[in-house]
């Protein structure tokens, strides 16, 4: 770079008293110069050198460093990205894990944004549209609840079950079509619903071919007195909402919401069909306990099991969670609404959905008198033939009062929650 002439005078004028063997400032600087060894001399001089160099840099009064093209371009690049710390503060709750140790059993879902709805060609229309959705963090069951802890629960409560109480014709009537006429009392006995497979196939456009009301059926024998005992590692079936709800509440905890849901069974895979990816399951791809075979008479228990499979018999997904999909359906605490994606995405503030929580009413005009819940995750009945619903988006609903044996729950909880389980003990 060529000095400036103003740069150049200084130079000339300042540089010869700076090498001088005596000068004042290299005495003041270095001490008594070494006349062997001039090199301090020649330092102190090129020293002031390169600070002048830099002050002749420094722009004059009302002169702009930035050059013509930067000015008339806008803002320096490196000022479009500031870092702020009011943004930080503002997405440190969303994400950030509690520094405590979480609830036993349960793993840490981070908070964030996703995009909730279907994915793949086998969306259904209430999976629609997708949607930008964000969630607190939560803790949420690494398992589905299992037999032992239903057990716990009701050892604990007392607690009946929906199935093991006889059924109450005014409420039934209730989410029927006006003028049902009420069915004989041998019918109404205590019991739930259970699979029963077919001998042959069947048109898939009736579901009472293969779900029959067991008298005796409940979360202690599954498939009805006659059956086997439930096995301690599964996850509890034959279980409602209601049921479901009740042990929450007994744990201090709760059902999630079904945004929670999807979101952790996503894993924090944006996009993917499955929780696992894109690759569909199949006999030779085993991915979680569904159905193998043709639907609803001969399955093959590729994956090793017909019905109901143990606990984190599969892989974990992204969050170290089992099961999220296939094995059993889980509850989820929304009412279930058809359209509720569309009434999210029009309220959405920014394009964005907070922490939704569901209608305030379920709304299914295929079934005006029966109320429903969202359940969610698909089971060991699920197969591509029927319903592939062990996709994260699949959404199904089932009235409150209703269990059957692919049907069981997770909770969650807050960090807030835990606080005060931890307080209480």
């Amino acid at each position: 770079m060529a000095l400036k002439p103003n740069l150049a005078v200084a130079s000339a004028l300042v540089l010869p008293p700076l090498i001088a063997p005596k000068s004042g400032m290299i005495r003041s600087l270095f001490g008594e110069p070494n006349r062997g060894k001039p090199f301090g001399a020649l330092c102190a001089g090129w020293c002031i050198i390169a600070v002048l160099l830099l002050v002749d840099r420094l722009p004059a009064a009302g002169e702009s460093t930035i050059s013509d093209e930067k000015q008339t371009s806008g803002t320096l690049e490196c000022c479009k990205n500031v870092p702020s710390r009011a943004v930080m503060f503002a997405k440190a709750d969303l994400d950030q894990k509690p520094a405590v140790t979480g609830p036993p059993g349960m793993v840490w879902v981070p908070g964030g944004d996703f995009t909730m709805g279907g994915v793949g060609s086998g969306v259904r229309p209430d999976e629609l549209p997708r949607h930008r959705v964000r969630v607190d963090g939560f803790w949420m069951d690494q398992t589905e609840v299992t037999v032992t802890q239903f057990r716990r629960f009701v050892d604990a409560t007392g607690y009946t079950t929906t199935a093991e109480r006889k059924p109450d014709w005014e409420e039934l009537k209730k989410q029927l079509p006006p003028g049902t006429k009420k069915p004989p009392e041998s019918v109404l006995v205590a019991g739930s619903m259970v699979f029963v497979p077919t001998r042959e196939p069947v048109s898939l456009d009736d579901w009472q071919q293969w779900w029959a009301w067991i008298p005796g059926a409940n979360w202690r024998f599954p498939e009805g007195p006659d059956g086997a005992p439930a096995p301690d590692d599964h996850p509890v079936t034959q279980v409602s909402w209601d049921d479901a709800a009740a042990y929450a509440k007994w744990a201090n905890k709760r059902l999630p919401t079904e945004a929670e849901w999807e979101r952790a069974c996503r894993g924090n895979l944006e996009g993917k069909v499955y929780a696992w990816g894109d690759d569909e399951p199949s006999d030779e791809n085993i991915r979680a306990n569904i159905w193998y075979g043709d639907f609803p008479y001969a399955g093959k228990a590729t994956d090793g099991f017909l019905l109901t499979a143990p606990v984190k018999s599969f892989p974990a997904n992204g969050f170290d969670l089992y099961d999220m999909s296939g094995n059993v359906w889980e509850w989820c605490s929304d009412w279930y609404g058809t359209d509720q994606y569309t009434i999210d995405e029009k309220a959405a503030a920014g394009g964005l959905t907070v922490n939704p929580h569901g209608p305030a009413s379920s709304h299914d005009p295929s079934t005006p008198f029966l109320p429903k819940r969202v359940t969610r995750g698909g089971s060991f009945l699920c197969n591509e033939q029927y319903c592939a619903s062990y996709r994260p988006s699949a959404r199904m609903s089932t009235s409150p009062d209703t269990s059957q044996n692919h049907l069981g729950f997770r909770c969650v909880t807050t960090p807030a929650q835990w606080d005060e389980t931890r307080n209480a003990k």
